[in-house]
């Protein structure tokens, strides 16, 4: 049996990762890049657990057999990786799981691999690396609210978009829908970290410790603080235009919800334009008062070390290329 050590998987080529764990365990978090390959599902999963450790082990691993073959049967007839692919496997800790599907994989034309101490040892990993990554290098976006820092990020490279990982824009209106685990949020920093070049500066956006629920690592929010601080400024029209386009979708019962939360930091009279402009389809107007009654007034500015003024993209990241080459 082929078994590799973490700093070789993170080192190493695949065509295809494939986690062994049940769909729960896949979704709260998971090796960026893998798919689920589940070799016992969910209540199957609890089952045997339950049965091995209140019943009886041979029966619990007769059974386990069982459902394994069945589940790996089922889902490798639309398994279309080409011979010859180079596959990794993992399930919690490198034990029956993936090696039931290794031994199975292994028969066919594929280079298989399975990876020890499997899922823990790969978070084991991260934990670790977040507390000591050799970054340095970062140059952080700064700026008010619908300035287009996170539209800068995508033409920007290397670049790290915390708040696309988070699925969140980080502000109270700034919910995408479902945010990932905090495990998966520390797991996708820390590959997109060790595949980068610590010679080379990251952009990323200023954030506060917290996007939505999830918490920024520490060390990478203390490297942020310590870096080259760019402000991005645009004009009031561009901003309204962007917040709209960010926000615009928002349901009715999800602007009510994130105006009570906002109540306490504005008058009554701002409250009620709000809710008024709201209600009437009024939204440049309603981000127009957002902007300048409460993200404006929330923002702490901090001393920049360059101002760019974002009236054009690609003027923009030209600018900003420059100061980094400087």
């Amino acid at each position: 049996m082929s078994i590799i050590k973490i700093k070789d998987f993170l080192d190493g080529e695949f065509d295809y990762i494939l986690d062994a764990r049940s769909p729960k365990e896949f979704k709260e978090s998971h090796i960026p890049g893998s798919r689920n390959f589940y070799v016992l599902n969910n209540e199957e999963h609890a089952y045997i657990g339950d049965m091995y450790v209140n019943n009886s082990k041979f029966l619990a691993k007769k059974e386990g057999v069982c459902f394994m073959l069945e589940n790996i049967s089922k889902q490798l007839k639309n398994f279309d990786a080409p011979p010859g692919s180079r596959i990794l496997v993992y399930c919690a800790r490198g034990g029956k799981r993936s090696t039931a599907l290794y031994t199975i994989l292994s028969q066919l034309d594929y280079r298989v691999c399975k990876l020890e101490g499997g899922y823990k040892a790969f978070r084991k990993w991260v934990v670790e690396y977040l507390q000591s990554f050799p970054h340095k290098k970062f140059a952080v976006l700064r700026g008010n609210s619908g300035c287009g820092k996170s539209e800068l990020l995508n033409y920007l490279s290397p670049s790290l978009d915390l708040e696309k990982l988070a699925n969140h824009y980080g502000s109270l209106f700034g919910s995408r829908g479902a945010q990932p685990s905090q495990k998966q949020f520390e797991n996708e920093i820390a590959m997109f970290l060790y595949k980068t070049n610590p010679e080379k500066t990251i952009f990323i956006e200023a954030e506060s410790s917290k996007i939505g629920k999830l918490i920024v690592p520490k060390l990478l929010h203390k490297r942020m603080q310590e870096s080259l601080q760019i402000e991005i400024t645009a004009d009031m029209e561009d901003r309204i235009k962007r917040i709209i386009e960010y926000y615009g979708d928002i349901d009715s019962k999800e602007f009510t919800e994130n105006l009570e939360k906002i109540k306490p930091f504005i008058s009554k009279k701002i409250y009620e334009e709000l809710r008024i402009n709201f209600k009437n389809g009024n939204l440049e107007k309603v981000a127009e008062i957002l902007l300048t009654e409460y993200y404006d007034k929330k923002y702490k500015k901090k001393k920049a070390d360059f101002i760019v003024k974002n009236d054009n993209i690609e003027s923009s990241v030209k600018k900003i290329y420059s100061i980094i080459r400087r």
